[in-house]
């Protein structure tokens, strides 16, 4: 019997994405394909081949249908999309040729009571018969460090805890353990550790003895690596959106 070949299409910011670990789980087959955003294809080791979505096209699909991107997507047995799903005319485009196309609600609705790495892991079993904790998990090489990493960023400055007050709790940290700075490319924190590939960021938040950081998806993969965690949140709803793991603690900041 020839391998099911499947193709997930799994759209989002780093938060979303590693929220859908235990539903990507539920999903592998034989062989699986992931398109993502380029940042998170590091994260998508399960995964037999990974591309980026920008780079097949596919967001352009309805006005330049191109042979070979049509060609490649009926390669596949089963097409899980995360992609489209609020887009009628792409959604009526690959019916009308045909393509195997599954799609799944990218957000969990407004107002229901149920985290989102759940509601994922719902939408998978519908599907596919697969028990799962719902805890997202990165495997990484686990080697002990003796200090805390502090990412005082967000993607939005009203998730942001003032950086004033992460310089205040350093100090104080200071004096049981060093203290790390951790930010993206474009943050502006001088001294601070950039790694831009999230695996190799994942397996150097790893070593961290604590971890704290604001509702960000750095503070979800640092939960996903299992590294201690302390996750600030302010506006966003932590029943639906708080990393998972043992080692996690989520404090609503009013």
């Amino acid at each position: 019997m020839a391998a099911h070949r499947r193709l997930i299409i799994r759209p989002g910011a780093i938060g979303d994405f590693i929220l859908s670990l235990p539903a990507l789980r539920c999903l592998k087959t034989e062989y699986l394909e992931l398109w993502a955003a380029a940042q998170n294809l590091p994260l998508a080791r399960f995964a037999d081949q990974t591309r980026s979505i920008a780079s097949t096209g596919l967001d352009m699909l309805e006005f330049d249908p191109r042979p070979d991107l049509i060609t490649s997507l009926r390669s596949f047995d089963s097409i899980i999309s995360w992609y489209g799903t609020n887009r009628p005319e792409f959604r009526k485009l690959v019916q009308s040729l045909d393509l195997p196309f599954q799609f799944f609600t990218a957000l969990p609705p407004q107002g229901l009571a149920l985290h989102a790495a759940d509601f994922f892991l719902q939408q998978a079993q519908t599907i596919t018969r697969c028990r799962d904790d719902g805890i997202p998990r990165i495997e990484v090489p686990r080697r002990g460090g003796e200090f805390a990493v502090i990412h005082p960023f967000a993607g939005s400055t009203e998730k942001r805890w003032p950086l004033e007050r992460f310089q205040q709790l350093a100090g104080r940290l200071e004096r049981q353990m060093p203290v790390r700075w951790c930010a993206g490319p474009e943050d502006s924190l001088p001294g601070a550790v950039r790694i831009e590939n999230l695996y190799e960021l994942g397996c150097w938040l790893a070593m961290a003895r604590l971890y704290i950081g604001n509702d960000s998806g750095i503070t979800h993969l640092a939960a996903a690596v299992g590294t201690p965690v302390i996750a600030l949140f302010g506006p966003t709803d932590p029943r639906v959106w708080a990393p998972r793991g043992p080692n996690v603690r989520v404090i609503q900041m009013r």
